[in-house]
C-alpha cells in the first residue's frame, strides 16, 4: 500500500481547517454566554431552570 492510497493519510483543505475552527469559535462562544448567563443570573433562576430541563427530558428529580 502506497502513501497515496493509504487511509491514514488526512490533509484537510483550507475550507475544512475554516469550517472546524469555526464550529470551535461558535462552541466557545455559546459556553461564555451560557456562564455569563448563569453568573450573573439570581440562584433561584439557574435553579428552576435546571429543574424545568430534567422534567422535560422525563429524568426524576425529586
Amino acid at each position: 500500500m502506497n502513501a497515496s492510497t493509504s487511509p491514514m493519510t488526512v490533509n484537510p483543505t483550507g475550507s475544512a481547517v475554516a469550517s472546524v475552527l469555526a464550529q470551535l469559535g461558535a462552541a466557545l462562544l455559546l459556553g461564555l454566554v451560557m456562564l455569563y448567563a448563569v453568573g450573573f443570573s439570581e440562584a433561584s433562576v439557574a435553579h428552576n431552570a435546571a429543574h424545568d430541563v430534567r422534567h422535560a427530558v422525563g429524568r426524576p428529580c425529586h
